[in-house]
């Protein structure tokens, strides 16, 4: 017989909590950089790099509300996150931007992405954010994911960013989603 797989939990992470899974965090995002995701850093990128990034650039704008982030926890470990950015300027108070989606390589294609996606966007009608937006790798394989929750493409940016591996420049998908 074989063990149970833990359950898998949503739940909004607090300050305290970014700072508990920090090690996790980081780990997660390393994991995902080195599995080829283009979510803005590049190789080579270690796990005190990971760490670095939520301590330093997450953690301060959870701490101060500008950031909501969830978490996909399996048991004890933080297996997939993302973030809403709600930190607008005055004139756009009704729009937020999905940032940072990630699934531990290990835990794809059991629908945890689609679940942070639809718990982030219950968060975002609570405050009262009904046009959400984001950029993906163009011919990512989160874009069909996007595409299936609704979001619809604005345009594609051509060489937008470096590739997290390899010596190119990647073009980005800006998406839209009003809820």
């Amino acid at each position: 017989m074989m063990p149970d797989k833990p359950q898998i939990q949503l739940r909004q992470l607090s300050a305290d909590d970014v700072v508990k899974y920090t090690e996790q965090l980081g780990g997660l995002l390393h994991a995902c950089v080195h599995n080829g995701a283009s979510i803005g850093f590049v190789l080579p990128f270690s796990q005190t790099d990971g760490e670095g990034y939520w301590a330093a650039r997450v953690l301060p704008a959870v701490q101060t509300g500008s950031v909501i982030m969830f978490a996909a926890i399996a048991g004890d470990e933080l297996i997939g996150t993302v973030q809403l950015d709600i930190d607008t300027m005055p004139n756009q108070p009704h729009r937020a931007e999905v940032k940072k989606l990630m699934v531990h390589p290990g835990y794809r294609r059991q629908g945890i992405a689609k679940a942070l996606m639809i718990a982030i966007e219950k968060v975002a009608e609570e405050h009262t954010r009904n046009l959400l937006t984001l950029d993906t790798r163009t011919g990512d394989g989160a874009e069909p994911l996007y595409i299936s929750l609704g979001y619809q493409a604005a345009g594609i940016i051509p060489g937008y960013c470096l590739d997290p591996a390899e010596d190119r420049l990647d073009a980005t998908t800006i998406m839209y989603k009003t809820l």
